[in-house]
């Protein structure tokens, strides 16, 4: 029964309607996968992909063989940097006999420096002197006392320069005292620490082990030299005012940046103790930043970022509290920079609660009170203070009143010294001046030394070029007029420095900068923001003078951005 049943189904004409789909499917595919099969020999032919998986493998690739190069130069870098090559030796003639002079650079700071990296010191004797043994990059130094960028990130060993030059260059860590430039003879002298090496015990001293200091060992040194070029920067200025030494920080050297940080925590720590509405505490909690430049407005837009994004977090009942005042005597501040960025910054620090002074000047300082006159209004205002900055005015260090006494045509210069274009000292033969110790038409800026250093170099090295001509007609009677010519030429051609302003840069807190920028004579941009503020990072490592440095930095930054700066005294 069962099989007729089966056999009836399967001859049904609906089922045979399915047989014939089924069969013609069959075919179907075999006929698909026959045609599909690549005959022997033939190439293989690849799927195609989409525009947009092309252009995503492309560009990952391209990216991935960036970074791979961009670390392997890095690491090129870094191997130079840590392996320099052999130094040719100072020598007293050079192989034709000619004498080699000897050349003095004074001073390891952005004039100094650049010259030093410049120059062809196979060409001379160099001897480099500074009573500091490393170059300090003070763009940065404002950012140092907030724990933003480290200290040891912004410095650079003078070894470490020297040793990269060609030609060996003798580093002297001293200070010039004296000079007799009448018989070309420079007295420096080194102030070294003495101690009596002999360990104070526990009960007399804080630091039980340590050799006993008794007072300070002078060095003094007589180096003669052919040329002498100084470059010792300037100090910070009083301008006369009583008090503003003594109880006042300064924003010059690393140190400083040290000590400010530690004040700034001693306030926080101090004022906590207080209750609220304490006068004594108020006092603490105000930080008086004088000077509106770049070096001032930066000091007062780090601290205030030190206090809005970190010790708001952890101390939030005394970071409420802390003001930041900037005082400035002109009736704007950064009054170099177009109007436009003057605005923005004022609006800046009205929105961060920076405290902005203008058209006033601090007449008086005493441990606890400045005096402030506001010329609009011709009244004196008593300020409380519990820490001030001093971030205004240069002044001339001992050593440039001493070299202007010794040259009459400098006993006339006030502010310093008085150069030609060659940036030699007028009344002077062989010293020659550059960076914040010269009194010129340019600004006391790290970038007009930096090119000042640059110029140096280049215009040495074509002197000794004159004066290898000048030995060879000398000493050879049958010297051809060619030679003479050619030396006369060289002498009337000796290039002349022209400064070339590239723009100012500022940081002005909340992450943000103002940049005011010049592509030589034809083009101009002033801007401001978050954008400038990446393009203001940037600038700066890339004028970093070494790779170490650009790495340090960069990593600091990143630290700070991950982990916040440290609210805690060192």
């Amino acid at each position: 029964m069962l099989n007729r049943l089966a056999i009836k189904r399967l001859t049904s004409p609906q089922h045979a309607l399915v047989r014939n789909h089924q069969f013609l499917s069959f075919q179907s595919i075999r006929s698909a996968s026959t045609i599909s099969k690549t005959p022997p020999g033939a190439p293989k032919i690849k799927p195609k992909q989409g525009k947009f998986v092309k252009f995503f493998k492309y560009t990952l690739g391209a990216g991935a063989l960036g970074v791979t190069g961009f670390l392997a130069w890095i690491t090129y870098r870094v191997y130079l940097e840590n392996h320099p090559l052999d130094q040719e030796p100072q020598t007293a003639t050079f192989p034709n006999g000619e004498k080699k002079k000897t050349l003095v650079i004074l001073g390891s700071g952005w004039g100094s420096i650049p010259l030093l990296k410049s120059l062809d010191t196979t060409l001379y004797n160099v001897i480099l002197v500074s009573p500091r043994n490393y170059f300090l990059f003070t763009p940065l130094l404002p950012s140092v006392p907030t724990g933003t960028v480290e200290m040891r990130s912004i410095i650079e060993p003078v070894r470490s320069i020297t040793r990269r030059c060609k030609g060996y260059v003798q580093f002297l860590e001293a200070e010039a005292i004296d000079i007799d430039p009448e018989n070309n003879v420079l007295k420096v002298q080194q102030s070294t620490t003495v101690y009596s090496g002999h360990a104070k015990n526990s009960s007399s001293s804080t630091h039980p082990g340590k050799a006993e200091e008794h007072g300070l060992e002078h060095i003094v040194a007589n180096i003669p030299y052919d040329y002498l070029v100084v470059g010792i920067g300037a100090q910070p200025s009083t301008f006369g005012l009583p008090g503003v030494a003594e109880h006042s920080t300064f924003v010059k050297e690393i140190s400083d940046s040290a000590r400010i940080r530690r004040t700034l925590i001693d306030l926080v720590e101090a004022a906590n103790i207080l209750p609220e509405g304490d006068p004594e505490r108020k006092r603490l909690l105000h930080v008086i930043v004088c000077g509106g430049g770049p070096t001032g407005v930066e000091a007062a837009g780090e601290i205030q970022d030190y206090i809005d994004q970190d010790l708001k977090k952890w101390v939030p009942d005394v970071a409420k509290d802390l003001k930041v005042t900037l005082v400035e005597s002109q009736p704007k501040v950064l009054h170099t920079f177009n109007p436009k960025l003057v605005e923005y910054t004022n609006q800046i620090f009205k929105e961060t609660n920076i405290n902005l002074v203008t058209d006033t000047r601090i007449t008086h300082v005493d441990d606890h009170y400045v005096t402030a006159f506001h010329k609009s209004s011709k009244q004196t205002e008593i300020i409380p203070y519990g820490m001030l900055i001093w971030a205004t005015g240069n002044a001339t260090r001992d050593f440039t009143h001493v070299l202007m006494s010794k040259i009459d045509a400098q006993k006339s210069a006030k502010r310093g010294f008085l150069i030609d274009d060659n940036l030699k000292l007028k009344g002077s033969k062989n010293i020659f001046a550059l960076g914040d110790c010269t009194f010129s038409k340019y600004p006391p800026t790290a970038q007009v030394a930096f090119q000042e250093g640059q110029y140096l170099a280049k215009y040495f090295e074509k002197l000794q070029k004159l004066e290898s001509l000048k030995y060879r007609i000398a000493n050879d009677p049958d010297a051809s007029e060619f030679l003479k010519q050619r030396a006369d030429r060289l002498e009337g051609n000796l290039p002349k420095f022209i400064y070339n302003y590239q723009g100012s840069l500022a940081y002005i807190g909340s992450e943000k900068a103002v940049a005011d920028l010049a592509w030589g004579s034809w083009s101009n941009v002033s801007t401001g923001g978050n954008m400038t503020f990446l393009f203001w990072r940037s600038a700066y490592i890339y004028m970093c003078l070494s790779v170490k440095n650009q790495i340090l930095v960069c990593v600091d930054w990143l630290k700070v951005s991950l982990f916040g700066r440290e609210c805690s005294r060192e």
